[in-house]
């Protein structure tokens, strides 16, 4: 995760992070193919991609899997996620560099592509933004960026937090304990709006900001650096 691993340095999160997380993400797999088609579209046949919030290592796998001549960057300043993230790339280790920290760590590029998943929501908003510049200043002009976060429709936050946590719970949970679950995330997460998260990425310097995923509490944008 970036600037805050937040509950990533916990042995147990860290260990259950490859298990729980295509669980309680909707259509995480088709969400990583559908990052590697966005960024394809503008990206070279031998991309060099920037991966922000790279621990853990799903992405980095899907995306080396649908591009095989694509490499890769991706930084965390989680040491225990990027481990997994280590382990997890490690049939296609000669083409990704792992780097301990937060954007401003990663190098100076210019990058063909780049991502940010799962990550931004641990982000107040004025960390947001400079992390989203951080990453526009890395592109190439032209470049895609595909983020993908908690971002509930305006007006109850918590009662789409809520319908998160009992869908990543699967069966079992009662709806009084979805929305206590769903209450804590939203005191926890310095949630945005949709509107305000558009804004955000062309305020870091993006154009054709476009939301090509929504499932619950979760949303997705492809913008294009200028």
């Amino acid at each position: 995760m970036q600037n805050r691993p937040w509950r990533f340095e916990d042995a147990a999160a860290v260990a259950s992070y490859s298990t729980d997380t295509p669980r309680k993400v909707p259509g995480l797999a088709d969400l990583h193919r559908m990052a590697a088609q966005l960024l394809a579209e503008q990206a070279a046949a031998a991309a060099h991609v920037l991966v922000v919030g790279a621990g853990g290592g799903l992405e980095l796998v899907a995306l080396a899997a649908a591009q095989p001549d694509w490499r890769f960057t991706g930084v965390d300043p989680s040491p225990a996620m990027l481990d997994l993230a280590r382990q997890a790339v490690a049939p296609v280790a000669r083409r990704v560099r792992l780097v301990t920290g937060i954007v401003d760590d990663a190098p100076a590029g210019p990058f063909d592509g780049a991502t940010c998943l799962l990550t931004l929501h641990f982000l107040e908003r004025v960390e947001r933004l400079r992390t989203l510049r951080e990453i526009h200043r890395r592109l190439r002009s032209g470049a895609r960026l595909v983020v993908a976060h908690h971002a509930p429709p305006a007006g109850d936050a918590g009662r789409w937090m809520a319908r998160a946590a009992a869908f990543g719970a699967g069966t079992g949970m009662s709806p009084e304990r979805a929305a206590c679950a769903g209450e804590l995330m939203t005191r926890r997460l310095p949630l945005l709006s949709c509107g305000e998260d558009e804004a955000l990425l062309r305020e870091a310097g993006f154009a054709e900001v476009e939301l090509f995923y929504a499932a619950l509490s979760f949303r997705g944008w492809v913008a294009t650096a200028r």
